[in-house]
């Protein structure tokens, strides 16, 4: 799990490609679990979480860049 202040130092471009790299863990992480082969069912939840954190900055930043 990757902390706020983490995500905050990178550029947008990085935060872009982190969450697309978090998504495609996401999407194999839900394969896993479909087909009974999850190793850590605590992952799913770590990803979905820091997938919540990015997409919350990326949104403060563009919410901050409109006004």
């Amino acid at each position: 799990m990757t902390k706020a202040t983490d995500f905050r130092a990178n550029t947008d471009d990085q935060l872009a490609e982190q969450l697309g790299n978090l998504k495609r863990e996401q999407f194999n992480l839900r394969f896993q679990a479909a087909t009974s082969q999850l190793e850590k069912p605590t992952r799913v939840r770590e990803v979905r979480r820091d997938i919540a954190r990015i997409k919350t900055l990326q949104n403060e930043r563009s919410r901050s860049t409109a006004k």
